[in-house]
């Protein structure tokens, strides 16, 4: 079921406070994150895409990519028992896709990257930039998905204090497209309970197409035929009961969404 609405900021992981995070080193106005002279300098050279033998797949090497997944045009998500799938609007766009699972999700955005250079790692230099400049912490580690990022991004209750979110920033370069995940909730918090998100990560087909696009630029996604559009508000009463995602707030977006409860 499908229900438009307003994307909201992020909450606590244990609270109700509020926080921007940057999207792929762009600021909350939409300007390019800026850093000094030394940081641009000192920025990592970007490879070429590593192997993916587990996945993300790209479309040219999955012969059935609608086989248990949903199609979302640029990309393929997979489906999972009690999971729900929201889909993120920026003006007329649908630009990344959020599975919850209980008291975890993963937001997963597609991009158009160079075709002959990974652009992880300088993302995550991005990234991380513009969370310590936050007064966030980061730790940037090896984990199951590659190398990932693990912030602590401070935020501020409705009572005045100050709390902190967790969240994980992953991604994997693929030919000529890179797949950013951003993980929360539980699976954030204690990243050994978060192997079924990390898996439908991995198990994401994206469909860069051949059309000309910048690097970065996103890859648009669209519903799927048989979605079904409901009014604002009606998925809040068929959430989940007990979920910290009742009501179908994607807590690390902004802008008008769709919710699809599967």
């Amino acid at each position: 079921m499908f229900g438009r609405r307003r994307k909201g900021r992020a909450d606590a992981e244990d609270t109700k406070g509020e926080v921007d995070l940057p999207e792929d080193g762009v600021d909350s106005d939409g300007s390019e994150l800026a850093g000094d002279p030394a940081e641009k300098s000192g920025r990592r050279v970007n490879l070429p895409p590593a192997p993916r033998p587990d996945g993300p797949w790209d479309i040219s090497e999955v012969s059935k990519p609608e086989e248990g997944r949903v199609d979302l045009g640029g990309v393929f998500v997979p489906g999972v028992e009690g999971m729900e799938l929201r889909v993120e609007v920026a003006g007329d766009a649908i630009v990344a896709a959020t599975v919850v699972l209980k008291d975890s999700a993963v937001q997963l955005q597609a991009f158009a990257a160079p075709k002959r250079e990974g652009i992880w790692g300088e993302v995550r230099e991005e990234i991380a930039s513009g969370i310590t400049r936050q007064g966030g912490v980061i730790d940037e580690v090896e984990g199951p998905l590659g190398w990932e990022l693990r912030a602590q991004v401070p935020v501020q209750l409705p009572d005045g204090k100050n709390g902190v979110q967790v969240v994980r920033f992953v991604g994997v370069d693929g030919p000529r497209w890179f797949l950013r995940g951003v993980i929360s909730g539980q699976g954030a918090v204690q990243p050994q309970t978060a192997g079924l998100l990390e898996q439908i990560f991995k198990d994401t087909v994206v469909v860069r197409g051949d059309q000309p696009m910048a690097p970065r630029d996103p890859i648009v996604l669209k519903l799927p035929n048989d979605a079904q559009m409901v009014p604002d508000g009606v998925q809040q009463d068929e959430a989940e009961p007990g979920s910290r995602f009742a009501g179908g707030v994607d807590r690390l977006s902004r802008g008008p969404e769709i919710t699809e409860v599967r």
